[in-house]
């Protein structure tokens, strides 16, 4: 596999570019080459030096948990670290200043195939500051780990007043596509000059999933540890809209969820008869360390993925989370404190895309139908994903 940092460093023109430039660079601790060697470490050797070092949600190092807001700091050879994930929505955005004497930015981060994952929109967000300042953007691209196959696509496009830091713009659940035809699709969606924006990477085949080269999966982020996590990361992120653990705290996160008071084993068994496709769900017990029930025993399920081609990550966590709320109707309960720098609407419709799902859920929908009603994605959904791929191959 050649990632767009692959191609970069054996582009001599490319490298020279940067050489005579002062540019920024945007990354993270997934930011490595196809044989693990990190990205600063390899513009080091090639010297190239970066004026200014930004880092997304976790930090340039990618320490932090969820939802902590990171400060700016010195980084390797006293170049200054700017956090674009503080306490603010402001704080997302590079300021003039962070931007002052930048001549070209370089982004490199690796995406996990969800709306929810916040690094896509970190990306934008940065590379809008870039292109009202005249700024040059250059994008490293990386392939999906969920593959870019339009078949897997799900979930619905948000309504216009639940765009957020978890989906600033209205595209499906799981959606296929990479970061960089993200950032080529807004360029163009927004009017920008193309000289404006270079993404170096892909294009991948539909079926290039993580699965085929696991081996090089690096965690983005501390709740990220493997594919494994990522595949099942388009359902279980629902988790976080609610008061049930995500498994944070665990060494499977989002793969492991329940409570004190669930029952794992009623859960498993009404999941059973649901009969979704490649995957089941185990009952089991687990203590979280942080986070949600920290230090309490928990009962819940495993989620087991039999079979990745079929296995529909969005479709099985709603129905698990309808049934836990048929079977728990007194202690289940949908988030209500802020969420990704909002505080006036709930999680779950932040990460649902409108507030159909959880009013369906309240009203005893149950798993099955849950699923089959808002699960898969619409002419809509393909439709946006084709625009997003055709405004890459036009870049």
């Amino acid at each position: 596999m050649q990632t767009g940092l692959d191609r970069l460093l054996n582009h001599g023109p490319t490298l020279d570019r940067l050489r005579a430039s002062r540019f920024a660079l945007l990354a993270h601790p997934a930011s490595v080459t196809g044989d693990f060697t990190p990205i600063l470490q390899a513009f080091f050797a090639r010297d190239l030096v970066p004026v200014r070092l930004f880092g997304p949600e976790h930090g340039f190092g990618g320490e932090a948990q969820d939802m902590v807001g990171v400060g700016d700091a010195p980084g390797p050879r006293g170049i200054p670290v700017r956090s674009l994930y503080g306490s603010t929505f402001e704080s997302l955005t590079p300021s003039a200043s962070d931007l002052e004497g930048v001549e070209l930015f370089v982004i490199d981060l690796q995406d996990v195939g969800s709306r929810y994952y916040t690094f896509v929109w970190t990306a934008l967000l940065a590379c809008r500051a870039c292109w009202e300042r005249g700024i040059p953007v250059l994008v490293l691209d990386r392939p999906n780990p969920l593959g870019q196959n339009e078949a897997h696509v799900e979930g619905r496009l948000q309504d216009a007043r639940f765009l957020s830091f978890v989906g600033l713009e209205p595209v499906p659940v799981r959606h296929g596509l990479t970061l960089g035809e993200l950032c080529a699709w807004d360029r163009k969606e927004r009017g920008i000059v193309p000289g404006l924006l270079e993404v170096v990477g892909g294009p991948w085949t539909d079926d290039y999933t993580a699965y085929a080269w696991c081996d090089r999966f690096v965690a983005p982020s501390p709740n990220m540890p493997t594919f494994d996590t990522a595949l099942v990361y388009p359902g279980g992120c629902l988790i976080e809209g609610t008061n049930l653990s995500e498994g944070r705290g665990t060494t499977r996160p989002f793969e492991w969820f329940g409570a004190p008071w669930l029952d794992g084993e009623r859960l498993a068994r009404e999941f059973a008869a649901i009969a979704l496709p490649g995957v089941v769900a185990r009952p089991m017990t687990f203590q979280p360390n942080f986070h949600k029930h920290a230090g309490l025993v928990c009962a819940g399920v495993q989620v087991h993925v039999t079979c990745r081609e079929t296995f529909k990550p969005y479709a099985t966590y709603l129905a698990l989370l309808a049934e836990v709320l048929h079977a728990h109707p007194e202690h289940f309960a949908f988030r209500r404190e802020a969420y990704e720098f909002v505080n006036d609407r709930w999680a779950f419709d932040l990460l649902t895309g409108s507030e159909g799902v959880r009013l369906a859920m309240l009203a005893g929908m149950r798993g099955r139908e849950v699923a089959g009603t808002f699960a898969p994605s619409t002419k809509a959904e393909h439709a946006v994903v084709k625009a997003i791929r055709a405004s890459a191959r036009e870049a």
